[in-house]
């Protein structure tokens, strides 16, 4: 009887394994290919790093703020998903994935510096993440240091991860859109939709794209397009209002 019962204890403790193994599969997949950033720069603290290694456990409670904090980003919250992910840093330091997250969530605040520093520890850890590249592009957009911009974006476009070229073509439509240069920006724009359909904001700067190249027909039937894809999107209105002004020949303004 006793060694059936430790029997039953041993098939339990790994029926509680892969249990564990699925959970963490699952986590794996919901945070691949996210940004982010990391919530202190300054070196560790003497009594902290002579303390003993972290256990899988703390991993395990980190993992509970990250997927709190990518749930705050998808509703908009970016200072509360902020607090989360430096929560889940402090449990799990490190994570390259949780440091990108954070770096979105700051850069949507307007938090360009910290944003950057984020992103640039990243690629000290890892030069291979993609989607850091392609917000240090973004980041240097949005500073109109465009050659800088241009040199991430394309670095990023060859890479395996599936979201980070899409963004890459997109930031590069958003470049060569800011430089004036309407084809190139429509082509890159054009190819962002072909990646991602659902990206209802590349519809809006291709519209534009298409206007200021002197094609107001291509314009309007690009707005349509995207207003017709997800009427609840914000940037579907943003479309659809573009269409309204069209015909009624009203001036077309470009605001991101």
């Amino acid at each position: 009887l006793e060694i059936l019962a430790l029997f039953e204890e041993v098939d339990a403790a790994g029926a509680g394994v892969a249990e564990l193994k699925d959970d963490v599969n699952r986590l794996a997949e919901t945070w691949k290919g996210l940004p982010a950033a990391a919530p202190n720069a300054s070196p560790l603290e003497p009594r902290r790093a002579q303390a003993p290694p972290r256990t899988h456990s703390d991993r395990l409670n980190a993992s509970t703020f990250v997927e709190k904090g990518w749930s705050l980003i998808a509703l908009g919250d970016h200072s509360g998903a902020e607090r989360a992910l430096v929560r889940a840093l402090e449990l799990a330091p490190d994570d390259s994935r949780t440091e990108a997250l954070l770096g979105w969530a700051q850069m949507h605040q307007e938090k360009l510096d910290e944003a950057l520093a984020s992103f640039q520890r990243v690629l000290m850890r890892d030069a291979t993440n993609a989607m850091a590249r392609v917000n240090i592009g973004y980041i240097c957009l949005r500073r109109r240091i465009f050659g800088e911009a241009i040199e991430h974006l394309s670095r990023a476009m060859h890479s395996e991860d599936r979201k980070a070229v899409l963004y890459a073509h997109f930031y590069l439509g958003l470049v060569y859109l800011e430089r004036e240069m309407y084809v190139d920006a429509g082509t890159f724009l054009e190819k962002a939709i072909g990646l991602g359909p659902n990206l209802i904001e590349a519809y809006y700067h291709l519209g534009h794209a298409h206007w200021l190249h002197g094609e107001p027909d291509r314009a309007v039937d690009t707005w349509r397009r995207g207003a017709e894809a997800n009427k609840f999107n914000q940037w579907a209105k943003r479309c659809a209002e573009m269409v309204v002004s069209a015909e009624r020949g009203e001036a077309v303004s470009r605001s991101a």
